[in-house]
């Protein structure tokens, strides 16, 4: 790994940093954290919170993606494959294996087909896969058959993974600050001038509309369904979008079967449907796949998807589910790369890049697709697409290097709760695993000598307790009650209204007024009201 401790240079009273990046989805975060590992000097700036948009509101899974083998997209299949096993050894804490049991809908895809995918998705993830293969099922005779109906006795299990797809982004940001990066949140790109050698940047604080002014050598536009957005309005740049909207809508219930397993149900459209356990008690149950031409900033679920998703899952399970059982819904905007399918399902997910320059220098590179389980990849190859530019680059490292938290013996989760709780006899069994989860071995940093509940501070709601609230909003630039609740600790789907309340009375106590990104808003930065 390259010296991380590059300071930007500076001129015009400016600093002039290698590299800015735009939007902290896990593209732009899996970016920031690789470049500032490689020794550049790097800008992380996002107009909302971190993994506000697209990147929390995913299916949450670390996959192959066995249903794109259908569309022949066997280079993408292998590489998130392989993937999938790097990112088990990575991040422990959020990413752990499951199985998914998927019913043989024979109208749908014959059994022998289904097989055949299988027995091509259990190898072309070569000989480092950590997960075993796949295998039939009688859902007659086995526990994960008896919440199906008796119109399916066939089935097949397969194997991939599941991610806390909001900490992942959190993760990452957290360490591309430990090597170096500036993280600011709720700073918008309003405006961007490309000069000789060198873009001018404007940030503008959307609390505050204060407005930071710096320079970077390069920049990357990782903005997710706003790439097109951005390119026009800061960049000023016009010409035909690259990148198709496509909405994918997913449902929470309540789980009614025992087993552990997650389902993929095969709909008589040739869709498939994730039903996933989903923080405890409940399921996690899409997606929909819809075109989108409205504002990515207010997407939300529609009825016809409701219809269709509860239709899927009655299709299959014998307790039929009703709308007055959704606890809660999210939807999300995949940018997708246009490749002129007509089928949103049959879009590439594959990543592309543009680089656009003015004679070989300060360059733009604009990320169009790309899925959560590759995200490590595209951020390598994008950097080399910015090699030539910045000549001074590191060279590729964080294969093995753990994500925070992610540092456990041999990345075994099991070992390491087992002494979590065994360090904090006091805490409930719940909440340890609560904790071991989302930050793994930070946990013990945000617990410190904590000897009892009262050490915690105050009670917010649920297990939620001051000096947890507090490690985020120090830590890990949560500003408000839902970025506590929705996407660093999902615990808003346990808490009353009065919790919620009360967490949001806390958090205007703690954070007050409005301030510039941690370490961004600096004294070398030039800023105007």
């Amino acid at each position: 790994m390259s010296d991380s401790s590059a300071k930007p240079q500076t001129r015009d009273r400016r600093p002039l940093y290698d590299l800015l990046i735009i939007g902290a989805g896990i593209n732009g975060a899996g970016f920031a954290r690789d470049a500032a590992g490689r020794g550049l000097s790097v800008v992380l700036c996002e107009k909302d919170d971190l993994a506000q948009g697209t990147s929390s509101r995913s299916g949450k899974l670390i996959h192959g993606g066995l249903r794109y083998l259908e569309y022949y997209e066997f280079r993408l299949v292998r590489e998130a494959l392989k993937e999938r096993s790097v990112m088990l050894k990575k991040a422990p804490h959020i990413i752990w294996p499951m199985r998914f049991v998927l019913p043989h809908s024979p109208e749908q895809r014959p059994a022998w087909l289904v097989r055949a995918g299988l027995f091509l998705y259990d190898h072309l993830g070569g000989k480092d896969d950590l997960l075993p293969g796949s295998r039939g099922l009688d859902l007659r005779a086995c526990p994960e058959g008896e919440a199906i109906k008796d119109d399916f006795p066939k089935g097949f299990e397969y194997a991939d993974c599941w991610v806390d797809d909001a900490r992942l982004v959190i993760l990452n940001a957290l360490d591309a600050e430990r090597l170096g990066a500036k993280v600011y949140t709720r700073a918008a790109c309003t405006k961007a001038t490309r000069l000789a050698d060198r873009w001018e940047v404007e940030l503008t604080d959307t609390e505050s509309g204060k407005i930071t002014t710096l320079a970077a050598r390069a920049v990357i536009n990782a903005a997710g369904p706003w790439v097109g957005k951005v390119l026009k309005g800061a960049f000023d740049q016009r010409g035909k979008d690259r990148v198709k909207l496509v909405k994918g809508s997913h449902i929470v219930l309540p789980k009614r079967y025992a087993t552990a397993n997650s389902y993929l149900l095969q709909n008589d459209d040739k869709r498939v449907i994730f039903v996933n356990p989903y923080e405890g008690d409940k399921l996690l149950v899409g997606t929909t796949d819809i075109l989108y031409e409205s504002d990515p900033d207010k997407v939300t679920i529609d009825q016809e998807e409701i219809d269709y998703l509860l239709g899927v899952v009655n299709r299959y399970f014998k307790t039929p589910y009703t709308q007055d059982d959704i606890l809660t819904s999210f939807s999300g905007i995949r940018p997708l790369f246009d490749d002129a399918q007509d089928n949103p399902s049959a879009v590439t997910r594959d990543y592309v890049f543009d680089v656009s320059d003015a004679n070989g220098k300060a360059p733009l590179l604009s990320v169009f697709g790309g899925k959560i389980t590759t995200y490590r990849k595209l951020a390598e190859h994008g950097l080399e697409k910015l090699a030539p530019y910045l000549p001074e680059m590191g060279k590729t490292w964080n294969e093995t290097a753990p994500l925070p938290g992610g540092d456990m013996p041999g990345a075994d989760f099991e070992v390491f709760l087992k002494g979590l709780k065994r360090d904090y006899p006091w805490l409930e069994e719940a909440t340890a695993t609560r904790y071991a989860r989302l930050y793994g071995t930070i946990a013990r940093q945000i617990l410190g000598e904590a000897k009892s509940h009262e050490d915690l501070g105050e009670h917010l709601g649920a297990d939620l307790y001051a000096l947890e609230a507090r490690y985020l909003v120090e830590h890990e630039w949560a500003r408000s009650a839902a970025d506590i609740l929705e996407r660093r600790t999902k615990l808003y789907l346990v808490m009353s209204d009065e919790d919620v309340e009360r967490v949001e009375a806390w958090v205007a106590r703690e954070v007050g007024e409005p301030r510039g990104a941690r370490a961004g808003a600096s004294a070398d930065s030039v800023a105007t009201s």
